[in-house]
This record gives C-alpha cells, structure tokens and sequence, in this order.
C-alpha cells in the first residue's frame, strides 16, 4: 500500500531520554502524603526529537537525527536505543547536558514526573544550524520538533537552508511566536498553541480564517492544527480546508502522539503522497499510538491494518457520508476504481450477494448507497421495510465484497452518489444509462456507469409473499 524504504527524512531539534519506573503502590509513606512505589520495572525510550525519529525509522523510512546532547550516561543510553531502531545520529556534544525525563508509573498511571535538564548554549545551537545546512540537500524533508529547550536557536537559518535545496521543512512549533517559522513548508500547533498565537476561535470558520491569514503572514504552504477529540484540520494555500475528525475509542496514554502524528504526516508525504492523504494515514497513526503506555511508535504494518479496517465494514456503526468522501478520495489518489451502486436490500438474500458480488468486480472499492426506513416506506408502502436500517446496513457491511456503507433519505441517492462521485456507477435490471439517478454527475466528471445482471426470481417481496403463503397454511 504504502512504499517508504527510499524515503530519506532529516529530523533536527531537542532530542531527550524517556526513563519510566514501574511499580506497585500499596501504601501511604509515613514520611508525606504520597504513595509509596516498589520499583520493579526500569524502562528507557527515546523522547522529544528522538521519537520522531524512531517514529519515522518503523515506519521504515531511512532516517537521521539532529541534536545536542551531553558527554554523559544519558546520551549513551539514548544513542544505543537509537541504533537499535536504525537511526543515524549525529550530535552536538554541549555541557549543557543531555536532557532527561524520568516518570514514575504505578498500573499504568503516571505519578510524577522529574526532568533533568539545563538549557542549551548558544553555540551549540549554532553548530546545529550549520551542520544542517551540510546535510539538508541529500533528504526528501526536514522535520523540526521544537521543544523550546535550546536546539533550535537559529531555526531561521536551518529553514533557509532547506528552501535553498526545495527540501520541505515540517514543524511541530512552540511558543508564543511563530514568526521564527517563516518559510517552513508545514508547522502543526495544537488548538490551544494556535489560539496563543491569534486568539481564541468561537467556532471552525473562525479557525479557517485566522490560519489561512497566518499561512500568508509566515509565507507558508500549509497549517495542520491539531484539535483532541475535534480531529484535525488542514488548510492549505490557496486550497479549501479539509477536516477529519478523530476517533472515539479508549485511550491509555497521549503521551508522543503529537510525534507520531508529525512522523507519519512527513513520511507519507515525502514518500510522494499529497498532503491530504498524508494527514489522513497520521490521524490514523494516533489513534494507534495512544492505545499504547508511555512514549511509543506505530510500525508500518499497524498502519496499513489500521488503514485496511478503518476503511472496511464500517457502515452500519459509525460511518458518515463526509467520512466515505474522505476515503474515496484518498483511495482514488491511489488509483483505486470506486464503484457505487444502491437499493433497499430488505431481507439480505443471494440475489443481492449475487449482484453486489458483481458490482464489486468492476472496480477495486464498493461502496453500497442504502435507502432510509422513511425512504424505503415511501417506495414499498406502509409494510415495509422489514428489516430496519442499521441491521441492513450492518448485514451489507458485513459482506466480504462491500467496502462502505451509507444511507441516504430521498426516494433516489441522486444527492449521495453526486456528492461522492465514484468512478463507476452501477445498477442492476433493465434500466437505460441514463435513466439511473445520478448518472449525469459521474458522467461529467468522466467517469462510466453500467448495467448488470439481474437476477430473476430473486426478491424481497417473493420472499414474503412465500412466507404469508406459508402463515396461512397454503
């Protein structure tokens, strides 16, 4: 699905030991009001910078590391569980110390947190920049994490650096001023640091327009704010917004995920991607990796089954008409062939397994537009239908050749399949081309629309007519 092996990233910024004691907390000390934690678990993780850097690694991409660290046991351990990972460093030696945090977890639970850290000189910042712009010219992109520690100093050279090679640089900012960015092809704030910068945003709209001025104030591409449980929102230049929401689901830990988010959005992308579908595989990349305790990755193979489920039998649970758009979308940029088609489909039986079957093998995705019980009602009369929507939408989605299932309200799915604009549209029975709702609007936008079989004796309204035979004794 996704190919990441020749993707070469460069990360630069403040990079840091993750160390996690575990333990169990039985008891109050009778020193202070805390619990006291038998440590029986020591575990080190790379942080800040770093797990970017690792997060790029699994996904398989070739990626070297950037950043300052001290001449002492913690860059010794970092290094070693970089190395691990397949990641290149190459660090900035400073008495400033490598910066460490030290989180102490009693059943999953963080309990405190100590850093230790010093902030980083000037020339070391310095000596960042400059070996920047040595190696910037040999990567696809450039990813700067900036955790406001002292790396990133003089980022305003390191961007130019990257400009002067058509490297994209992709940021993750910090900080009450953004204008030390400028030029970067992509910065990703939360909401919280994006409203810091322009002030609070009653609603969307209000977002839309405050990023899409700051984009041209910075003279960047693109602005991808993060927003917790509201998703995300990209906007482009000179392009329309694009929201996706986030996944509702049990969460462990947040702990990272902004790293993976950023890891994942610049490996997708600089693998050839564009940039919608780049957010749309980090949106998924988080909703793995908070599944996770402490600072973790996600692997290319839990990507792409994430993608893989996420995209499949979704229908009759969750799945919204803007949602599809989005995946039909990004499955036509991967030069998938999405089919549509729609019906009733009361009673589930081999006529309609049969047909969708069919539907299914003129193209790569199937998606099945599923009428309303109000629709089916307007269509069939007062009888009917039998079986309610969510249980016909969960036994479609339930088929190994259906990919999404949608309802939609009106008599006809005009609306629905002009709205989506599948490649292909399909209808079974004696209809005409044109006669099929929403054959225009796949027409105009070049794409075919085809009859196929019908299967004779095949039918709902059979079926009950065979089992009030069979009530009354007939």
């Amino acid at each position: 699905m996704y190919e990441f092996t020749k993707t070469k990233i460069l990360v630069v910024g403040d990079v840091m030991l993750d160390q996690y004691w575990s333990g169990s907390a039985k008891r109050i000390s009778p020193e202070a009001p805390v619990p006291v934690v038998k440590i029986t678990a020591n575990e080190l993780r790379a942080g800040g910078a770093a797990n970017v850097a690792l997060n790029i690694s699994s996904l398989g991409a070739e990626v070297t590391l950037l950043g300052v660290v001290g001449k002492d046991d913690f860059a010794n351990k970092l290094t070693s569980l970089l190395a691990k990972a397949k990641v290149k460093t190459k660090w900035v030696v400073s008495d400033s110390g490598t910066i460490c945090k030290l989180r102490v977890l009693s059943h999953h639970q963080q309990l405190i947190r100590m850093d230790f850290e010093q902030p980083v000189a000037k020339q070391a910042a310095t000596e960042i920049a400059s070996l920047t712009a040595d190696l910037v010219k040999d990567f696809d992109a450039l990813v700067i994490p900036d955790y406001a520690k002292g790396s990133l100093q003089a980022i305003a050279d390191i961007i130019k650096s990257a400009k002067q090679h058509n490297v994209p640089v992709f940021i993750d900012p910090k900080g009450l001023d953004f204008s030390c960015y400028a030029g970067a092809y992509l910065i990703k704030p939360n909401q919280t640091e994006f409203e810091q910068i322009v002030g609070v945003c009653t609603d969307e709209s209000q977002i839309i327009t405050k990023a899409k001025q700051l984009i041209k104030k910075l003279n960047i591409q693109a602005m991808l704010i993060t927003r917790s449980e509201n998703g995300m929102l990209l906007i482009e230049k000179d392009k329309e917004p694009f929201l996706l929401s986030s996944k509702a689901q049990e969460v462990f830990d947040v702990t990272g995920a902004g790293d993976t988010v950023m890891a994942t959005l610049a490996t997708v992308f600089a693998s050839g991607h564009n940039l919608k579908n780049a957010v749309h595989c980090a949106n998924e990349a988080a909703s793995i990796v908070v599944k996770k305790v402490g600072t973790s990755t996600v692997t290319k193979a839990e990507l792409e089954q994430q993608l893989k489920d996420d995209s499949r039998h979704q229908g009759y649970s969750s799945m919204s008409v803007d949602k599809v758009k989005i995946l039909v979308k990004i499955a036509q940029e991967k030069g998938e062939k999405v089919v549509i088609t729609n019906g009733c489909f009361d009673i589930l039986h081999s006529g309609h397994v049969r047909y969708l079957n069919e539907a299914a093998k003129q193209g790569d995705r199937l998606i099945v537009a599923v009428n309303s019980d109000e629709s089916v009602k307007k269509l069939k009369g007062d009888s009917r239908p039998i079986v309610n929507l969510s249980s016909r939408m969960e036994l479609l989605s339930a088929l190994s050749c259906v990919d999404w299932v949608v309802p939609f309200d009106e008599e006809t799915p005009e609306n629905l399949i002009c709205n989506l604009l599948a490649d292909v549209l399909v209808k079974g029975g004696d209809y005409k081309p044109e006669q099929i709702a929403g054959s225009k609007c796949v027409w105009d936008n070049g794409g075919e629309v085809k009859i196929l079989s019908f299967w004779d004796g095949y039918s709902t309204t059979n079926l009950v007519k065979k089992i009030k035979e069979a009530k009354n004794g007939y």
